[in-house]
Order: C-alpha cells, then structure tokens, then sequence
C-alpha cells in the first residue's frame, strides 16, 4: 500500500556543492517488508522469552523455590547484559553489516530457548538462569536493529511506519509473553503436573525460535540491490576510511540535545520496565487468583502501546514534528502512570484495564518516538550506535527501577512503589521541554531536494522535506 516515491534511475548528488563523482540508482525492493517482518518475528520471541518468568512470576517462585527477587532477576539479566555488550555489537553491525548480526541474535535465541528446556525440575534453577542469559546475549543483537533496516531497506516517506513494524514484534512479543503463560501454566499444587504445563510452554518457544532462525538463513539479505533513498545512496558512497567508530561515539556525547534526550528515554522506559517486570506481584496483590487477569493487563498495555506506537510512525511521517509529539507523549505517559497509581486498588479490575489501556497508549507507544528523534539529532552518525546508547540508559534505569520499586513495594505498598516512578517521569518531561529540535537529518534532505531541483531533476517525492528516521526499542 506504499507509494514508491523515489523513481527508479534517479540519480544521487553528494551534495548542494554538485553532483556525486557517481550516481546511484534510487529504487525500492520488494524484498523490504519480507525482511521487515522477519526480523519483527525473531524479535518478537526474544521479547516473549523475556517476560515469559515475570508474568506468572508467583508461580515459579514456588516451582523453583526461590525468592521473587531471584526471578525478577531473569527479567533485569537481559537490561544487566546489554550494557557492557553494547559498544562491541553497535561496532560489529557497522563493520560486517545487518545478515551476520541477523542470524547471531536469531541463533542465541533459539539456543537459549532449548537450554531452558533442561530446568524442568525444581533444583535446576540455575539451567534456566543459563537459557535466560543466552536470550539475553540474543537481544544484544536485535536492539540496534530496527533503525539500520529501515534506513537501509525503505525510503524517505515510509522509513517511520516501517521502523514502527521492526519494534512492533518486540512489543507483540512481550504482550504475547502476558497473555500465553499463564494460561499454558496454571497455578497448579502438584510440581510434576506444573512441571509438565511449564515444558508445554518451553517446547513451542523453542520450536518457534529455530523455525526462524533457518527462515533468517534462508531469507534475511545484507542491502537491497539499489539504495532506497537519497540519503542512504551518499551514506553508501561514503569511503569506508571517512568512518571512525570512536570519533562517531565522541561527536555523539558531544551532542547536548541527544544527551538530554539519553535521559530522558531512559527514565521513561526504565519505566515501563520496572511496571512489567513487577506487574503479576502489583495485581496479585491487589487481586488475589488473578494471575490470568493480570497477563490480560499487561497485554492490554502492550496492545495499547502498539497502537501508538504506529499511529505515532504515521504521524512523524507526514509532519516531522519529533519535538512537539515526544513532548505531549511523554506529558500523557505521566498522566497515564499517575491515574493507574491512584485507580489500582480500587477493587474493580475493568478500571484497572482501562487506565493501563491509557498509559500503555502513551508510555510504550513513546519507545519507538525517542529512537526517530534520536535518528534526526544525530544525523549523520550511525543509527545503530545512537540508538544504542538510548537503549543502555533505558537498561541502566530500568535495573535501578526495578530493584528500587520492587523494595519500596515490599516495605510501603504498590502505591508508593507506582509514586516513585510518577517522580522520574515529571523528571523526563521538564527535561524533554529543554531539548532543541535540531532535525539535522530533515535539513539534509532539504538541502538534497534542493540541489536536485536546480539540477532539473524530480524532487524525491511529495513533500520531499522528508528525511529517514531510525527507530528501536523493546
């Protein structure tokens, strides 16, 4: 249903200076979405895999006989491993590109999912610490990538809504992770038949997982024959010696706009974070047996937030306004944490669905927002070292959240927990008020188009003031 805006043939000029010592055919592959989808696929397990421990969380506490910390631990293991792996992945995508990445992230995945299939006894909690680890490693490589196969695989004007459909999966994924477990394990007394329940739900995860990675061998391609726009064609033609890894990462944290956005995604996802990880203890508190109600929240959150998620893409698509839309998104996240704070021990579940609906909306529907923002402040800098650095805050805030809220829930109660991240969302919206909406990657374009005009060629298309954005998240 895309329009193809950039005609096939056209030419590529490096710059308002002239043309390019060599042109580049601009043309789109049918390939995209195939590609597109498949990654939002794997993603989508890795994120399952994820929250599969934490939605059913009272349940394998009992299975393994461990604390509910410990399993929340399963949880933050994937936020602890990003952070040191960053850097080498970010730099190993940039070197060897988006096939090698695919298919380590795809693999890890599928391996960790068989290794989980080991700890089907109450002593072998520490074989699934192992499996959750590895899922871990495997979403080290599938972070970074939504933005680089939107830059690289879709033009201009739809390079937002196809970045929307790459963390789709993710998000799918962890609603999925709410709704299937607890109805695949049931809070059941006798171990052997919860055992039994518990290898259901690790077999179909593993068989999933390995059904996608042999489509990734098969299906997943480097780049397109043909660059998709403009401003990937002179990215392209750019000489590999131009680029520094370390000199990129410098002129980022030189960056104050993207700082300042640094912290304030990471407030707001760390977030939302810590509200799925201890979701299944804040309900169950409030509603005891509820296990099942409390998945369907927690999907209700994550549809929500899919849903804005995309209208948002759509949206920045056709008006590039980031600053304004982050801005409101992020207002509306606080008002949505500050209204599920007050109406969750209400004792009516519906109203509990409906204002986790509302700050679903906002708050996962902004994960997506700070990464497209992100693209355009840092234009020309590598997307997958950008996003990055977003997604090591996001890990960084959402370990202290987690273990913060967690202890504040145990000492004075879901209220004063759910407060406590009420306080560093008013943080992140006076500190989003302050970023500068320096859009250079919307300029470039604009310059581009404008070179091309005088040339006597076709602009890129309507409303050619579109740029490429990058975009990801969990």
């Amino acid at each position: 249903g895309m329009v193809q805006q950039e005609p096939a043939g056209t030419p590529v000029l490096a710059a308002a200076g002239g043309p390019a010592a060599a042109t580049a055919e601009v043309q789109l592959s049918r390939r995209r979405w195939v590609v597109v989808l498949l990654f939002s696929s794997y993603s989508l397990c890795n994120a399952f895999q994820w929250i599969q421990y934490g939605s059913i969380n009272n349940i394998f506490v009992r299975f393994y006989g461990v604390s509910a910390f410990a399993i929340d631990w399963l949880s933050m293991s994937y936020m602890l491993t990003y952070i040191p792996l960053l850097f080498p992945v970010a730099w190993l995508l940039d070197k060897r590109g988006l096939r090698l990445i695919a298919l380590v992230g795809s693999a890890l995945n599928a391996l960790g999912a068989w290794v989980k299939l080991g700890s089907l006894k109450p002593h072998l909690f520490a074989v699934t610490v192992l499996g959750q680890v590895i899922c871990s490693l495997a979403q080290v490589f599938i972070l970074g990538m939504p933005s680089r196969i939107a830059s690289v695989w879709f033009g201009s004007h739809e390079v937002s809504t196809a970045c929307s459909v790459a963390v789709f999966g993710n998000q799918l994924g962890i609603a999925v992770g709410f709704l299937v477990p607890p109805v695949l394990v049931p809070n059941v007394e006798d171990v052997e038949k919860l055992a039994y329940h518990i290898s259901i739900m690790f077999f179909m995860t593993a068989g999933v997982a390995t059904a996608l990675f042999i489509l990734v061998i098969i299906v997943f391609k480097e780049k397109p024959p043909h660059p998709p726009s403009r401003a990937q064609a002179l990215i392209q033609s750019r000489p590999s010696e131009e680029y520094s890894y370390v000199q990129s990462i410098l002129r980022l944290l030189r960056n104050a706009n993207f700082l300042l956005l640094i912290v304030t995604y990471g407030l707001n996802t760390g977030c939302f974070y810590a509200l799925s990880t201890l979701l299944n203890r804040m309900v169950i508190h409030h509603y005891p047996g509820e296990e099942v109600n409390a998945g369907r929240i927690g999907l209700t959150i994550i549809l929500s937030g899919m849903a804005g998620a995309l209208i948002s893409g759509i949206w920045l698509d056709r008006t590039k306004t980031y600053k304004q839309t982050t801005l409101v998104v992020y207002i509306m996240s606080l008002v949505g944490m500050i209204t599920y704070t007050f109406t969750l021990s209400l004792g009516h579940l519906w109203v509990v669905f409906v204002t986790a609906g509302m700050l679903g909306f906002f708050m996962t529907g902004y994960l997506p927002l700070g990464f497209e923002f992100a693209a355009e402040l840092t234009y020309p800098e590598s997307e997958g070292t950008s996003s990055g650095l977003l997604n090591v805050s996001a890990q960084i805030f959402g370990i202290a959240f987690t273990i913060s809220q967690g202890q504040i829930m145990d000492h004075f109660g879901t209220k004063a927990g759910n407060l406590f991240l009420c306080s560093f969302l008013f943080l992140g919206t006076i500190m989003t008020a302050f970023i500068k909406a320096d859009l250079r990657r919307h300029q470039a374009n604009l310059d581009n188009d404008q070179t091309v005009i005088q040339s006597g060629e076709k602009p890129e298309g309507p409303g050619s003031s579109s740029s490429p954005t990058g975009c990801s998240g969990r």
